[in-house]
């Protein structure tokens, strides 16, 4: 009696260890697979986080003004000095930038008419713009250089202290109206920056039949 007492008791504790047992195995095996879900839920809504996250940027960036000031409301110009002023002249107009040189004075021709030059078979005649502007003069040597300007009709030379080089200026900061700067010829500019570069008009210059003589001289 006492020997089945304590085998139902053995065999009660074993079964006892055995569903304990299978307990503990299934919930580590539930366990598992919670892992696993919470695994691949996390996983998810990480995706689910960069996927919002980017699309929030694009919208940020759909909303964003695009600046097309500098492609589209800007002038390309070539900037150059005269006693030391600034002066630029859009680079449209500029064909080249020659050596001041063999330069020959022709008689009977406006002041501001230094005189004509041959470029490669052409005769140029070169305009000193210190005379349109009012601007001091100095001995003119080699170290000047000429803007070449050209439309379809028309090629003039500008004499230029330095070339500075080209740059661009947006057109909102071109003032039309002009400050009072001496005895300017207003018809020859475009405009003028507040950090007073003189926008030159070459449009004007290369159909003004005054300054561009080089024609009659060839005939």
């Amino acid at each position: 009696m006492e020997d089945h007492d304590t085998m139902d008791s053995v065999s009660k504790a074993d079964a006892g260890a055995g569903e304990s047992g299978q307990i503990q195995h299934s919930g580590e095996t539930f366990a598992s697979v919670g892992s696993a879900v919470n695994g691949t839920v996390s996983g998810d809504l990480v995706v689910q986080d960069r996927k919002t996250i980017l699309r929030e940027r694009a919208r940020k960036l759909a909303l964003r003004p695009v600046d097309t000031a500098s492609e589209e409301d800007a002038l390309n110009v070539i900037e150059f000095r005269l006693a030391h002023e600034r002066y630029a002249v859009e680079v449209n107009y500029v064909r080249e930038v020659y050596p001041l040189k063999d330069l020959t004075p022709v008689p009977c021709t406006p002041s501001f008419i230094l005189g004509i030059m041959n470029v490669r078979g052409q005769v140029i005649s070169v305009t000193d713009a210190r005379e349109f502007f009012d601007l001091p003069k100095k001995e003119i040597n080699d170290l000047f250089r000429v803007l070449i300007l050209q439309s379809r009709d028309m090629e003039l030379g500008v004499l230029a202290d330095e070339v500075v080089g080209e740059t661009k200026i947006p057109l909102s900061a071109i003032q039309g109206e002009m400050p009072s700067m001496g005895r300017i010829k207003e018809e020859y500019v475009r405009g003028v920056t507040k950090e007073r570069l003189i926008v030159l008009n070459a449009d004007k210059l290369l159909s003004d039949s005054t300054i561009v003589v080089h024609q009659e001289v060839g005939e």
